[in-house]
């Protein structure tokens, strides 16, 4: 779970009044030892069985709300940043009257070219989002604090308000879409994001996961962008989507962009997606 860059991150902060609950969703490795050699500064949560990137958010959430924290930030491990991060999220929400705040991210590898500069939500296309900037390279054309509508949540500082007014993670997700999920209801609450330039950081993109093309990840973004969809349209206004989704992978197979075996696996992930959403009621996580 943890590495010696992200840990060395941590130590590096110049803002120092914080605490880290650490989520180990049965890792095969030695992250809990790691974690627990920290020192007091973290509180290791083992969980006996991998139950989710969403449900561990929200495991995170909750013990830090209950320790009466004024600010919650979810981070990824796979991750590297400089000494300011912490203390710049933080005055962010002060400076920009927001009650969010992400840094401007990049890839791990290619640490000049941008991963994210936040994201938008495009609603004629199933409310799917976006990371704006995603692969141009940063020449110095972000220089002022600006009110995105998404950010991935490998690196978003909340104020514990967001939480009493949104809600917590759709555990239903596992994982893929449950950070877009829960950033379009923020969107929709009216709580405000800025992206902060002066923050930034590396992600080592889909590290955890197993790679974008995995069957892992083809099967889970999969399923839960149809889940996503039909649960902000409805079932109804969803169908017209889903139906053009499957025309989509069935013209890709013809043109041989799938074989016989990925073909099956996208069109069983959409419907796995749609049938979720058959008796969906509003999500509604209680700590």
């Amino acid at each position: 779970m943890g590495t010696a860059r992200f840990f060395s991150s941590l130590q590096q902060q110049e803002f120092k009044d914080f605490h880290v609950w650490a989520i180990d969703n049965v890792s095969n490795d030695d992250s809990v030892a790691q974690c627990r050699a920290q020192g007091d500064r973290f509180t290791v949560i083992a969980n006996e069985k991998n139950v989710g990137v969403a449900a561990g958010n929200n495991q995170g959430i909750y013990a830090a709300l209950n320790a009466g924290c004024e600010h919650i930030l979810l981070l990824n491990n796979d991750v590297e940043f400089d000494s300011q991060l912490f203390a710049r999220l933080i005055e962010g929400l002060t400076a920009n009257a927001c009650q969010m705040t992400a840094p401007l991210m990049y890839y791990y590898d290619r640490p000049n070219v941008i991963w994210a500069a936040g994201g938008k939500f495009q609603p004629m296309l199933g409310y799917r989002c976006i990371h704006l900037n995603d692969g141009v390279e940063d020449v110095g054309q972000f220089n002022k604090a600006r009110r995105i509508e998404h950010a991935p949540t490998c690196c978003v500082l909340f104020k514990r308000s967001v939480f009493d007014q949104v809600g917590f993670m759709d555990e239903r997700y596992f994982v893929y879409h449950d950070d877009t999920d829960f950033m379009l209801r923020c969107l929709k609450a009216n709580q405000r994001l800025f992206l902060l330039p002066n923050a930034k950081l590396l992600h080592k993109v889909s590290s955890l996961t197993g790679g974008a093309e995995s069957e892992f990840s083809v099967r889970m973004g999969t399923r839960n962008r149809i889940y996503m969809l039909s649960k902000f349209l409805g079932r109804l206004l969803a169908f017209p989507y889903v139906a053009g989704l499957s025309l989509v992978y069935l013209i890709r197979k013809l043109l041989r962009q799938y074989n016989q075996e990925q073909y099956q696996l996208k069109q069983l992930s959409l419907r796995q997606g749609f049938e979720m959403a058959t008796n969906w009621l509003p999500y509604k996580q209680s700590r």
